[in-house]
C-alpha cells in the first residue's frame, strides 16, 4: 500500500512513519521531512495536486492546529474531498463531547463545549458526508516512551518549577502513542467504517497522569503543584474497537510503570 501521512512531523505523525509497513510518503507543512512532500491543507487547491501526484491507496490525516479552523475543519476537508480512491483515517480527539461521568460511545453525537472540540466535530460531520467508508478515530491524550509528547513534556517544566499546575478535575483516558499508531495502521487496512475509539482504557486525572510519568522518569511526584480546575470528565469507552482489533490498548498504568522506564 501507497500511504500518505499528515502532519507527519507531528508527535503521533512521527511513530506512524516509524511503525507502518508500507510506501510511506511522508507530507509536512514547515519542518522539512525526507522523501517527504510539502503540503497545506489549509489550500484545497494544493491538497489536491499533491494527492493526484502521490496517487495513495491510503491516506492518515493526522493534521490539526488547536487554535485554527482552517487547519483542523478545512484541512481535513480538503482531504476528504480530494481523496478519491483512497481509503481515509482522519484522527479526531475526546473533545468533540462534552463532561459528563459516563463513558462516551462510538455511537453517540457530538456535542462540544470547547471551540477546538467543536472543530473536531465539523470535520467529523463532513467526513461522513463526503466519505462514508471512512474511519473516525477519536483518541485522547497520547503519551510516549521518549519524553516528547505535550505531557511528558510539561510534567518536566512543571517539576523544573515553571509557572503552571496539573487539574485534578480533568479527566482523560491516555493512549500511548506506539498502541495508537499500531492501531490506527489497523484500521486502514480493516473494513472498519465510521467512528472507532482509540484511547486507552484506564481513566486518570492530569494530576494522576503527570506524577505517574514523574515517577516513571524518576522525578518527584509531589513537586508538580494541582488546582481543581473546572470540570471536565471525557472517557471514551473503547471496548467495542478493542475487540476488532489485535493491538492491544494498554492503560496507562502499565505503559508507564517503572519497569518501562528500563524497557525504553
Amino acid at each position: 500500500m501507497r500511504l500518505l501521512v499528515t502532519g507527519a512531523t507531528g508527535f503521533l505523525g512521527r511513530q506512524l512513519l516509524r511503525a507502518a509497513d508500507h510506501e510511506v510518503v511522508p507530507a509536512y507543512h514547515s519542518q522539512t521531512v525526507p522523501g517527504g512532500v510539502k503540503l497545506d491543507v489549509r489550500r484545497r487547491d494544493e491538497v489536491r495536486a499533491v494527492i493526484r501526484d502521490v496517487r495513495p491507496d491510503g491516506i492518515i490525516h493526522t493534521a490539526y492546529k488547536q487554535d485554527d479552523w482552517a487547519t483542523t475543519t478545512d484541512g481535513a476537508v480538503n482531504v476528504a474531498l480530494a481523496a478519491g480512491g483512497a481509503r481515509l483515517v482522519f484522527v479526531s480527539s475526546d473533545t468533540v463531547f462534552g463532561p459528563r461521568a459516563a463513558a462516551f460511545e462510538e455511537h453517540e453525537l457530538p456535542c462540544p463545549t470547547t471551540p477546538y472540540g467543536a472543530a473536531k466535530a465539523a470535520a467529523e460531520t463532513a467526513i461522513q458526508a463526503i466519505l462514508p467508508k471512512a474511519v473516525i478515530a477519536r483518541t485522547s491524550l497520547i503519551i510516549g516512551s521518549d519524553g516528547l509528547s505535550e505531557e511528558e513534556l510539561r510534567v518536566r517544566r512543571l517539576a523544573a518549577g515553571e509557572p503552571g499546575a496539573f487539574y485534578t478535575a480533568n479527566i482523560r483516558c491516555p493512549v500511548h502513542v506506539a498502541d495508537l499508531a499500531a492501531a490506527l495502521l489497523e484500521l486502514l487496512t480493516s473494513d472498519v467504517a465510521g467512528v472507532a475509539h482509540v484511547a486507552g482504557p484506564e481513566a486518570l486525572s492530569r494530576l494522576e497522569l503527570g506524577r505517574r510519568i514523574a515517577i516513571r522518569d524518576g522525578l518527584d511526584p509531589e513537586a508538580l503543584p494541582s488546582v481543581p480546575g473546572a470540570p471536565s470528565d471525557i472517557r471514551l469507552d473503547s471496548r467495542r474497537t478493542q475487540e476488532l482489533l489485535h493491538t492491544r490498548l494498554r492503560p496507562a498504568t502499565e505503559f508507564l510503570s517503572p519497569a518501562s522506564r528500563l524497557s525504553r
